[in-house]
């Protein structure tokens, strides 16, 4: 083993953790197949979400941790299950009304109400692939309704069907009295209406691989080969028929899926395969605290956030404590835009495994950027509330004179966060602001800082104007400095909370905030200007 897979073992990151499992696993030898297969799965009932790149990205931050453990090669198929069938309507597409006709046909099967593909399945499979593209993941993508149908499931599904009573007997422990008295693994694709029936199997024929239900409709009994895409299994006996037929060796799972990761694993066993490893992720929750949904379109979609910040601030925030719920609205955009940057900036002079534990290792496959942001995203966004900007020029005005030989065209990176901070300003921080006047002992500390800022030196750094903005609340009283600066903020920049005021008013300009805060003391609304 290499020196630099010794450090990473010892690595705290989440990553190498997880890739540990695998190393383990294929201590003594390589898999029989040749590479070791990652999966991530998508279910193709609605347009894909943040926590389906989310599920891919991390799976992905496993693969390449493990690429440094191990010589073993490696492959990540991105799994669409879109031969299941569509139960409901999604809220969040149009022309629902050729959805609802289609209730209970294979996804593949249903309309696209969207109008550019041959079926909604279809339709969403192109979504995912867009943007895991955008992204560069290294990924295969498979069909469920392709696997069915090109026969390529036919050997696990025979076996399914042979060790049928020890697969339902897993099952039906965990289902309710009515549920246990018609569930089979086997779903029916009816040969008369295409629909996915979920109805009870009458007979079973193990050496002409068919099973016999009878039609809902018509009574009728009819027979249906197992194979050849003419029965889709029920989901946790579908997973590990895949996990089986694939070999898949890893695969995560949200934390509403530990129970089906269990039964799925003990049907992989009773066909003959270890499971998976993997781990347990929480879920991303919306601005109510409610789990996002693809059917609904709750929480922020790939597109809105790349709207406001990069994608690497987006990757960053799905690397991040994984094991924990955690709200996936706009408000979290800015501070996983300025920690970005922040470990970007500290990679370079960390040793191995502190560099092995930065996210932004995981991030850039190994090779993060050495850019170093001479300006928060949180201070221009104050910046932009301050001088009410609309166009990027406008901030680039300040940042010219306050970092020496920055231009949009020197520092394309900052000419980016630039206009996603125009962009968040004017559709968050702008219809939020609220301004007030300050109180008594409020208005004295201000006049004194007035006075401190008209007495400071050309170039004073911001640490200095920080130290005095400081002072200036102890002298007048402030026993809370919180509450101080708190003051400032929303008399000034009309928020309850701000930037590091040394650091902002360096960029904003000693002279233009001395005439902001003299026209809050001469009683001036600034929420009206």
């Amino acid at each position: 083993m290499s020196s630099d897979a010794e450090i990473a073992l010892s690595s705290n990151s989440w990553a190498f953790v997880e890739a540990k499992k695998l190393a383990d696993r294929y201590a003594k030898e390589a898999p029989k197949k040749g590479y070791v297969l990652f999966e991530t799965g998508y279910g193709p009932s609605g347009l894909p979400h943040l926590g389906t790149f989310g599920e891919v990205a991390r799976t992905s931050w496993v693969r390449h941790a493990f690429s440094l453990l191990s010589d073993i090669p490696t492959r990540l198929i991105a799994f669409s299950d879109d031969m299941d069938g569509l139960r409901k309507v999604p809220d969040n597409v149009p022309n629902k009304e050729m959805l609802t006709d289609a209730l209970d046909k294979p996804l593949t099967q249903v309309p696209d109400p969207f109008g550019t593909h041959n079926s909604f399945g279809e339709h969403n499979n192109a979504r995912l692939q867009a943007f895991l593209d955008q992204f560069g993941f290294e990924y295969e993508f498979r069909s469920s309704t392709e696997c069915y149908k090109s026969g390529e499931f036919d050997e696990t599904l025979k076996l399914v069907l042979e060790k049928y009573d020890d697969v339902i007997n897993v099952i039906l422990p965990t289902l309710g009295p009515e549920r246990r008295a018609t569930y089979s693994p086997f779903l029916p694709i009816c040969p008369r209406t295409g629909k996915v029936l979920q109805v009870p199997i009458i007979e079973r024929d193990v050496e002409a691989a068919t099973v016999t239900y009878n039609d809902p409709e018509t009574g009728d009994a009819v027979t249906v080969p197992v194979t050849g895409g003419h029965c889709k299994l029920q989901w946790k006996v579908d997973w590990a028929m895949r996990w089986h037929a694939l070999e898949v060796d890893y695969e995560m799972a949200g934390k509403d899926l530990i129970d089906s990761v269990t039964l799925s694993s003990k049907i992989v066993r009773i066909l003959g395969k270890k499971p998976p490893e993997g781990f347990n992720y929480e879920l991303f929750l919306d601005q109510e605290g409610k789990k996002i949904s693809k059917s609904k379109g709750n929480g922020i979609t790939i597109e809105e956030w790349l709207t406001y910040a990069s994608p690497e601030s987006l990757a960053l925030y799905m690397y991040q404590n994984p094991k924990k719920a955690k709200r996936l609205h706009f408000d979290v955009i800015p501070k996983a835009v300025d920690e970005y940057y922040t470990f970007v900036e500290k990679f370079a002079g960390q040793e191995a495994k502190q560099q092995y534990a930065n996210p932004v290792w995981h991030i850039h496959g190994g090779k993060p950027p050495q850019e170093a942001m001479p300006i928060t995203f949180g201070i221009l966004l104050n910046l932009a509330a301050v001088v009410n900007a609309d166009d990027p020029s406008v901030l680039w005005g300040f940042i010219t004179r306050y970092a020496d030989g920055a231009t949009p065209e020197n520092n394309p990176a900052l000419d980016k966060l630039v206009g996603y901070a125009v962009s968040y300003y004017k559709d968050f921080v702008k219809p939020a602001k609220k301004y007030r006047l300050p109180d008594e002992q409020e208005a004295a500390a201000m006049k004194d800082l007035v006075d401190g800022l008209k007495k400071l030196e050309p170039g004073t750094e911001g640490s200095e104007i920080q130290n005095m903005v400081f002072q200036v609340g102890k002298d007048n009283g402030f026993e809370n400095l919180r509450a101080w600066f708190q003051a400032l903020y929303e008399t000034l920049l009309g928020q309850s909370q701000g930037p590091r005021m040394g650091s902002f008013i360096s960029l904003y300009g000693v002279d233009e905030m001395v005439t902001l805060i003299e026209r809050v003391l001469s009683g001036e609304d600034l929420g009206a200007a």
